[in-house]
């Protein structure tokens, strides 16, 4: 693939990735997504031949993976610290985008049937991955229960965005790490 062809593909990931974000699977149309690109619709189906559930599947990995790197990347002194860090820096996220970068994945894997079978393990390899991330930094941090904290940690933060997606404001994510407090 040449270089205007990388450059389409790579406009139609970002456009899909926008839209999945703040509008869902079937809130996100391929003609949403070409507009917003600006491509051809015959690149749509050049780079992506398996279509509407190929995009969406590769815009939540790498949505996914950007979310992997703050998991990764972020610092503190400790457990409780790493996960009040891990819940501002999503909070920041998801405010600084107009309330509609929350979570990349959720709104999709509420949407998707079994028929979409790829998107569905797209969702799943991106919940899995942050579970193991955040086992495997707690662990770093000499947390006894890693496992255990990592899943509930993901599921309040996930809750959490979603509840201050709604709201527009971070209050229901600041009340999750201070419940996050006591489960450390």
């Amino acid at each position: 693939m040449g270089k205007k062809g990388a450059e389409t593909r790579c406009r139609l990931l970002a456009a899909a990735r926008s839209l999945v974000e703040s509008h869902g699977y079937y809130g996100t149309g391929l003609n949403q997504i070409l507009e917003i690109s600006g491509a051809p619709r015959g690149s749509l189906y050049f780079h992506f031949p398996g279509g509407k559930d190929q995009i969406i599947s590769e815009a939540i990995a790498e949505s996914a993976a950007e979310i992997s790197a703050v998991i990764e990347t972020a610092e503190a002194a400790d457990a409780r610290g790493y996960l009040e860090l891990l819940v501002e820096l999503l909070g920041e996220r998801l405010e600084s985008s107009g309330w509609t970068a929350g979570c990349p994945v959720a709104g999709v894997a509420l949407d998707v049937t079994p028929a979409n079978g790829a998107v569905q393990q797209s969702c799943s390899a991106a919940y899995s991955e942050w579970e193991k991330l955040l086992r495997d930094r707690l662990t770093d941090y000499g947390h006894p229960e890693p496992e255990r904290l990592a899943t509930a940690a993901l599921a309040l933060m996930e809750g959490g965005l979603i509840l201050s997606r709604a709201h527009r404001d971070r209050g229901p994510l600041r009340r999750i790490a201070g419940t996050l407090d006591t489960l450390v």
